[in-house]
């Protein structure tokens, strides 16, 4: 019973935060749409992708002990998230509406820090949960060049999120906005590692309700 117990908790979690990444690329992932807030939308939607990303794969990696796993986990997330995309552009909007991040090469480099460092947790958190905070803005930007035109698509299909009084006359343009990708990966850089740490909590967690 208790296996049974075990694997079911396992599953659900799984379930859980891939369904919950897929909903977050869908609110986080149309940063293009915001037009003149494209690059600080793109900050944000990197730094929640890169941390969604670690939770998730890092729970399910030390689930298994098994380098590779995070891997699968990306994949999972990936093939959610394309067909959410599918249903928005079955309902009419562009094809580049939604914008599936670049996950799977990410979540390799923490496979590979995993089984380089021989399958060491602490290792995997500090150094794979940095290498993803790194490395994902830049994985991500490669979205951003490859979108047809952005600003055509963006004033067709506008977002009306920002109230009147906060939308910009002129596109906003400062320190902020110089280096999207650098900004995302300083920031993903720092917070990963802790949510990355949360992640493998959770293990922890997840086995001791269990046995209790």
């Amino acid at each position: 019973l208790m296996v049974w117990l075990r694997r079911t908790t396992h599953y659900l979690f799984i379930v859980v935060v891939a369904v919950n990444s897929t909903l977050l690329t869908i609110n986080a992932g149309d940063y293009i749409f915001y037009t003149d807030w494209a690059w600080t939308s793109f900050v944000v939607f990197s730094t929640s992708q890169s941390t969604m990303l670690a939770v998730g794969a890092i729970y399910y990696m030390l689930f298994t002990g098994v380098p590779g796993t995070a891997t699968y986990y990306a994949t999972i997330m990936t093939i959610y998230t394309w067909v959410a995309k599918g249903a928005w552009f079955a309902l009419g909007y562009p094809y580049d509406f939604v914008t599936t991040p670049v996950w799977i090469p990410s979540a390799m480099l923490l496979d590979l820090t995993y089984w380089a460092t021989r399958r060491n947790k602490h290792a995997a958190i500090i150094i794979g949960g940095t290498l993803i905070g790194l490395s994902l803005p830049m994985f991500n930007m490669i979205n951003l060049l490859l979108v047809r035109d952005p600003l055509e698509v963006a004033f067709k299909y506008p977002r009306p999120t920002l109230p009147p009084y906060m939308t910009p006359i002129e596109p906003q343009v400062g320190k902020f906005y110089n280096s999207p990708v650098a900004l995302g990966s300083g920031a993903g850089a720092v917070l990963t590692v802790p949510i990355a740490a949360l992640g493998a909590k959770l293990n922890t967690w997840t086995y001791r309700w269990m046995a209790a």
